[in-house]
């Protein structure tokens, strides 16, 4: 077999499973542990994957503060958060999530009919001081600086008092095995508390951030409504997405 088609083979694996076992793997692929060890050392050299005692898990994206994310403002983020914004109906409720990604929603909200939203992002809140029909809810807390977003116990006990029809997600991995994930343990309670409480949770994923791993898990997958990606990913990375019951919309 030659390495590019056992990489793939390792690859695939990494997707489906969510973990590659060294060991695992050279039973099913009828190879030897230590050529499937190089394999990942390799892959993961390539920033494929990560490597762990025993096998692989995904790969973990950069985490760069809010500051430097924001720097990187993208065609694609105002494409993704656009066709967000379409989903908004009038005299709804929604809430929308701290990051970059998401501020694209709000500068594409609807300006031509009423309706709420929540956020417990001074950054969020700020983008819609103009706004003429947005009425505007701040969720307050310990701030979380690296995300501009506020956490903590007043945080979750405020929202607690909100039932969102839609909640704007942002993560920074999404996996169809591990599921969402974020890189810090009190946000990413936060996002959870968030979802439990909304009729429905959308989120907004780049490329780089499908078939990855961050360190704290939000949630199952499958627990979205629905994923809004950009054009031009390959289908075999969004239908193990579809076959948990989300709606995948390309934008």
């Amino acid at each position: 077999m030659l390495t590019s088609q056992r990489k793939n083979l390792i690859l695939d694996m990494l997707r489906r499973e969510g973990q590659v076992i060294a060991k695992r793997a050279a039973e099913e692929f009828s190879l030897s542990e230590d050529t499937i060890r190089r394999d990942l050392r390799e892959l993961a050299a390539e920033g494929l994957l990560r490597r762990v005692h025993g096998g692989a898990l995904p790969a973990s994206p950069d985490l760069p503060d809010f500051t430097a994310r924001r720097e990187v403002s993208s065609d694609v983020k105002a494409r993704l958060g656009a066709r967000a914004a379409s989903l908004v109906r009038p005299r709804q409720t929604i809430f929308i999530d701290g990051g970059t990604s998401t501020a694209e929603i709000a500068r594409a909200l609807p300006r031509d009919f009423a309706f709420t939203v929540a956020t417990h992002s001074p950054t969020i809140a700020g983008e819609l001081e103009h706004h003429p029909t947005a009425d505007v809810i701040l969720i307050g807390g310990r701030l979380y600086k690296h995300s501009m977003v506020a956490t903590g116990a007043v945080a979750m006990e405020q929202i607690s008092r909100i039932r969102p029809d839609i909640f704007f997600l942002g993560v920074t991995a999404a996996h169809p095995a591990r599921g969402l994930s974020t890189g810090d343990f009190e946000e990413a309670a936060i996002k959870r508390h968030v979802a439990a409480c909304a009729a429905e949770t959308v989120t907004l994923l780049t490329a780089e951030k499908l078939d990855a791993l961050s360190p704290h898990v939000i949630m199952p997958a499958s627990a979205l409504s629905c994923m809004i990606v950009q054009n031009g990913v390959a289908e075999e990375r969004l239908s193990p997405y579809r076959a948990l019951g989300v709606n995948v919309v390309e934008a």
